[in-house]
C-alpha cells in the first residue's frame, strides 16, 4: 500500500508564471495552485497517494508570523488526525529557510516534513520546480526520513531546516549549508542520508503553539562600521520584547550601539548576540558582554536566532532558561 502523502502549497516561484518561458525575475509568483503543481508532476503518484491544499499564495518574502502559525496548527492537526504519512510543503524561496525552522521548533511529530521549492518560475524553459517537487515526495515517503526533523530539498540535495541557509540570489543551487553539509543526497531519484542533527527539534521540542494567535515582537539590528543608537532607540520605543543583534565577528557589538543595548536588557528586553558571518558560533566574549546580560546565539544566524527567541518568550523571559533553549535548539 503507497503512503498517503499531503502537499500544502504556499505559493513561491514554484508556483510562479510569467508571460515569457524566458523570464526568470519578474513573474508573479504564487500565480499556480497547488493541483497545477500536482498535476504537472504525474509520477508523484507512483511513490504516493497524494493529495493537496493551499494555505496561502504569496511570494515568501511576504511570509508573517500568522501564516507560520496557521501552518505549523495544520500540520499538527494532520498528523494528529493520522491524515498523511508525511507532508511536503512548497514554498518561496526567499524565507523558506525560516519557515522550514520555526517548523522544526513547532511540528510534534518524527513523521517527514519536507520544504521544497524552486528558483526558476513553473512557465520557464528548465523549471526546477517539478523535479523538486517529485523529489521532495520521494523524501517524504523514505523510512530514513523519519525523526531527522524538518528538512528541505531542492536541487537533489537534502538539507537540515535548522542549518541550511540560501546562498544566492539567482542560482538553482542556491541552498547550502558550509559548515556542517548535507544530510543527504537525492541519487538518481533515492534519497540516501549521511548524517542527522544532534539538535532538539520537532517531537522533542517543548514549544507548544496550540493557544497562540501571535508571536512576540523580535527585531533583528545589523551591526556595522559607525553603527549608533538609532535603531536600538526605535526597537525600544516600540516595546519590542527581543532584539537580535547580528554583530561583527563572534557577536562583537559597535561601542556606539552597546550602551543602548545595555539600556534595552535594563528595561527587560531580552538581547540575543548573533553573527553577519555565514558560518561560526557566537560564544562568551567581552566580560562587559556578560555584565550586560546579552546571551549568546550559538551558531544560529540572525533570521533564525530571532524565531528561536519569538517561540522562547511565549514561554519564559528568564535569561538563563533562553540560554539554555539557545544551547539546545
Amino acid at each position: 500500500m503507497k503512503p498517503n502523502i499531503k502537499i500544502l502549497a504556499t505559493g513561491g516561484t514554484i508556483a510562479g508564471s510569467a508571460k515569457l518561458s524566458t523570464t526568470t525575475t519578474g513573474y508573479k509568483a504564487g500565480a499556480l495552485g497547488i493541483d497545477s503543481l500536482i498535476n504537472a508532476v504525474p509520477e508523484i503518484h507512483e511513490f504516493a497517494n497524494v493529495t493537496g491544499e493551499q494555505i496561502c499564495s504569496i511570494d515568501s518574502k511576504d511570509i508573517t508570523d500568522e501564516i507560520w502559525l496557521t501552518l505549523a496548527k495544520r500540520i499538527n492537526e494532520i498528523f494528529s488526525r493520522d491524515e498523511a504519512d508525511g507532508i511536503v510543503i512548497t514554498h518561496g524561496t526567499d524565507t523558506l529557510e525560516e519557515t522550514a525552522y520555526f517548523l522544526n521548533l513547532t511540528v510534534h511529530s518524527d513523521k517527514p516534513v519536507v520544504l521544497t521549492g524552486a528558483m526558476r518560475p513553473a512557465t520557464a524553459i528548465s523549471s526546477d520546480g517539478s523535479i523538486n517537487l517529485l523529489n521532495a515526495v520521494r523524501v517524504a515517503v523514505n523510512k530514513n526520513s523519519f525523526g531527522k526533523g524538518v528538512l528541505v530539498a531542492l536541487n537533489d540535495e537534502i538539507n537540515s531546516a535548522r542549518e541550511v541557509m540560501k546562498t544566492n540570489t539567482l542560482t538553482v543551487s542556491t541552498f547550502r549549508n558550509f559548515e556542517f553539509g548535507l544530510l543527504g543526497c537525492i541519487n538518481d531519484g533515492t534519497p540516501e542520508f549521511y548524517r542527522t542533527s544532534t539538535r532538539r527539534h520537532t517531537s522533542n521540542s517543548e514549544f507548544d503553539i496550540d493557544g497562540l494567535t501571535e508571536l512576540p515582537r523580535v527585531k533583528i539590528i545589523y551591526g556595522h562600521a559607525g553603527d549608533d543608537e538609532i535603531f536600538i532607540d526605535a526597537a525600544i520605543n516600540a516595546g519590542v520584547k527581543g532584539i537580535v543583534y547580528a554583530g561583527m565577528g563572534n557577536g562583537s557589538i559597535h561601542a556606539n550601539a552597546e550602551k543602548f543595548l545595555a539600556r534595552a536588557t535594563d528595561q527587560g528586553i531580552v538581547v540575543i548576540r548573533s553573527s553577519r558571518c555565514s558560518g561560526g558560533s557566537v560564544i562568551p566574549a567581552e566580560k562587559s558582554y556578560v555584565d550586560e546580560n546579552f546571551l549568546d546565539g550559538d551558531n544560529l544566524s540572525p533570521h533564525k536566532a530571532r524565531i528561536l527567541l519569538q517561540l522562547a518568550l511565549t514561554k519564559t523571559t528568564d535569561r538563563s532558561e533562553i540560554q539554555r533553549m539557545f544551547n539546545q535548539y
